[in-house]
């Protein structure tokens, strides 16, 4: 029997260094959580795939992080290229974070231009009353993008809340956007053929 091939989508983490990348990569990879004392410093990228099943489809989230990379040097375009998804992230209690991400979704929109983008706000735990980050700075936030943010999300790696509902749905977004994609493509394949009828050839002056 020949066996099927789950598409791979790459997703990518963006954001400042110290938001929670790489706790939400963890959280992802295998469900731990390391406070910032007993975490270890290493640089380099790091991948990590997993399959959801959305409905009757499968897709594979290849799942990217920058390692801490961004603190010595920046971004080269690899690691935005060919990307189906990319996850902006921040951190709720630290504003400056927030205030910069208009530089992360450039590089995004520069270097992997087609690709999904997905706003996280990271360390939901922490926020106080009243919070730091409100509700309406988040809205206005993706209206000035004009559309480019798929969905938002609020999470806490610490507690693990929201983080595996999140994947689920970009799972699900990316399965939609592929089968729109798919049936596009079959219409394309498959499309009618505009041809002159007879009584519009007969109907033609002689042209001899």
């Amino acid at each position: 029997m020949a066996m099927v091939k789950i598409p791979e989508q790459k997703v990518i983490l963006c954001g400042e260094y110290g938001v929670g990348k790489s706790s939400i990569f963890r959280r992802f990879t295998n469900n731990t959580f390391v406070t910032a004392t007993d975490r270890r410093s290493t640089l380099g990228l790091d991948n990590f795939d997993k399959v959801y099943s959305i409905g009757d489809k499968d897709i594979k989230l290849q799942l990217w992080d920058t390692g801490g990379m961004e603190r010595v040097a920046s971004i080269t375009s690899s690691y935005y290229k060919f990307s189906e998804a990319a996850i902006l992230v921040f951190s709720l209690d630290n504003p400056s974070s927030f205030h910069t991400l208009s530089q992360h979704l450039l590089d995004i929109v520069t270097y992997a231009e087609t690709a999904k983008i997905f706003l996280c706000g990271n360390k939901s735990d922490l926020v106080g009353e009243p919070p730091q980050i409100t509700e309406a700075e988040i809205e206005s936030f993706c209206e000035q993008c004009q559309s480019l943010i798929t969905n938002t999300y609020q999470i806490s790696c610490k507690t693990n809340e929201g983080v595996e509902e999140m994947f689920t749905d970009i799972a699900f977004q990316l399965v939609n956007s592929n089968r729109a994609r798919l049936e596009l493509q079959s219409m394309e394949k498959h499309g009618f053929k505009i041809t002159q009828s007879m009584e519009e050839l007969s109907d033609e002056s002689c042209l001899c």
